[in-house]
């Protein structure tokens, strides 16, 4: 669940859970000042504290307000990123997180499947928490390419195919 997200699940759970939820999102999540959130979003200081002491509740324009700027600071403080789909043991031979592309340095960032439908879940939960691109299996690679909006590509494991053929022929010996 993205941090919007749990914005506005509190303020339609209760006045008292978004009273609670907004200043531990700027603060915790996002980790900025009241009054630089306010000047992000155009929201009146007085506003934004009226509304995280409990003394008014938001109307709709304030929370689609509030809502855009966490948006927009969430994609902000993510950072772009390559999501890799894949079982455990493949993405424990991972090594880096970040790599240099080009001029770009990306960061990449692990989505662990064990069957087909995790990884159609993972797949959408990686373009809602902003990745890039996407990175998996042939099996489910067409599937994922008709239901998300990011770049996918397939891992086309040659040489460890290769190695697993001979490891299951010494094995048959």
């Amino acid at each position: 669940m993205s941090i919007a997200d749990k914005v506005i699940y509190a303020a339609f759970d209760s006045d008292e859970a978004f009273q609670q939820m907004l200043p531990k999102v700027i603060r915790e999540y996002l980790e900025i000042t009241a009054i630089e959130f306010s000047e992000l979003a155009g929201i009146p200081h007085s506003t934004l504290y009226k509304l995280m002491s409990g003394n008014r509740e938001p109307n709709m324009r304030t929370l689609r307000q509030i809502v855009k700027t966490i948006r927009t600071l969430e994609g902000e403080h993510k950072g772009e990123f390559i999501a890799v789909i894949a079982s455990r043991p493949v993405l424990d031979n991972i090594t880096e997180t970040k790599r240099k592309i080009g001029d770009q340095l990306c960061t990449i960032r692990e989505y662990s499947a064990t069957s087909m439908e995790e990884a159609i879940i993972a797949a959408v939960r990686a373009e809602q928490d902003g990745a890039k691109g996407l990175v998996c299996a042939p099996i489910v690679s067409p599937t994922i390419e008709k239901i998300i909006q990011i770049p996918v590509s397939t891992i086309m494991p040659k040489n460890s195919l290769i190695d697993a053929i001979e490891n299951v022929a010494r094995k048959i010996k």
